[in-house]
């Protein structure tokens, strides 16, 4: 016979491996999507096909091409020779939606 204690623990790992395989395959599809993005290389052509593309936007691109400081560079304390940049975000909000709970946009 089976206790209900059992019974609650197979429901809910077999519920918890159900949310953590459905989590598994909808990443998989974007690190499938990401691996198969183009590469381009960064140069005068990239702002013509920008423009041209549908939105002006493309999805999942690999730019490849030489960066420029700002300023200067950062340097490695770990690695001597290796340097690198940071990159500038720019976050656009789209969609606004209002949070009744705290009262904002």
């Amino acid at each position: 016979p089976i206790t209900p204690g059992e019974l609650l623990c197979l429901g809910s790992s077999l519920a918890f491996s159900g949310l953590f395989y459905y989590m598994y395959r909808k990443k998989a599809k974007v690190v499938a999507r990401i691996q198969e993005a183009p590469k381009l290389q960064v140069d005068d052509d990239l702002p013509a096909l920008v423009s041209a593309a549908e939105g002006r936007c493309l999805p999942y691109v690999a730019l490849e091409g030489i960066v420029l400081p700002a300023q200067a560079a950062l340097t490695s304390h770990y690695h001597e020779g290796l340097q690198g940049v940071i990159q500038k975000l720019l976050l656009k909000e789209h969609r606004l939606i209002w949070n009744s709970l705290a009262r904002s946009w």
